[in-house]
């Protein structure tokens, strides 16, 4: 069975203090997690050494940062670097997330050089893509989608490709309370899949992870989850509270 992931992705929230007790909370309830089963947090820059901390020796729970810059060092004040993460024991990347795209202009072809680097420092990218309302609209989302992909990541060899994990995130969907239904959902993540199968061969294809990320929350999860493509979730808003990020975990296949 293909990975299932749920990721969280707390992007610019919580003080020091409520990162620390979301962290303690999350991490003091019981999940079945295994080989197949995982568990992500994508915290903030400033707390990935009190998460990496916390989460030490916890089975199936890794670390993410939620950017990288694409230079391995040197004068870009403000930046983090893939070897400042790796110091770290940072697991994850993600890249390529809809806010990252719309308010500092990531293009697609940026964000395949941020992808090199990542694989390059044994690092895991969580390669964000999905389209926005009037794309979805129009009914050209999995042509939009296809070009994120096939400008940020067919470049790589079948074995690179396998290392990545994929968020698809339908920018409609996102913070609005909106869902994409279950068959939306399925529809895409197939698509998706198809694209890696035209590309890399149906059995390379079968061995990616595709997660969901457009609202998901305690209540819808494991509808979603259940879509054959659908590898687990990457969740926003309710991965801030620990209670129903921990329903979320606990509806992964």
């Amino acid at each position: 069975m293909r990975q299932q992931i749920a990721a969280a992705n707390w992007k610019m929230n919580l003080t020091y203090s409520q990162a620390e007790q979301l962290l303690d909370n999350l991490l003091s309830k019981e999940y079945n997690l295994n080989a197949n089963r995982k568990v992500v947090l994508a915290v903030p820059f400033p707390y990935l050494k009190l998460a990496v901390d916390k989460v030490n020796g916890k089975q199936g729970i890794f670390i993410a940062a939620q950017n990288c810059n694409t230079k391995k060092s040197g004068a870009y004040t403000g930046e983090t670097s893939v070897e400042m993460l790796q110091s770290l024991s940072v697991n994850y990347v993600v890249l390529g997330h809809s806010e990252r795209r719309e308010y500092f202009n990531e293009s697609n072809a940026f964000l395949a050089e941020k992808v090199n680097l990542v694989l390059e420092s044994n690092l895991t990218p969580i390669f964000c893509c999905g389209e926005s309302l009037d794309i979805r609209e129009a009914g050209t989302q999995n042509e939009f989608v296809t070009v994120q992909l096939t400008e940020s990541l067919f470049h790589l060899t079948a074995e690179q490709i396998t290392k990545v994990v994929i968020a698809y995130e339908p920018i409609w969907a996102i913070g609005t309370g909106k869902t994409a239904s279950s068959q939306q959902a399925q529809d895409i993540h197939e698509h998706i899949r198809n694209s890696f199968a035209e590309h890399y061969g149906q059995k390379v294809a079968n061995e990616i992870s595709i997660l969901y990320g457009g609202s998901v929350k305690g209540n819808n999860a494991a509808e979603l989850f259940a879509m054959a493509d659908v590898d687990g979730g990457l969740v926003g808003g309710a991965s801030l509270n620990a209670d129903e990020f921990a329903t979320i975990i606990n509806a992964l296949k």
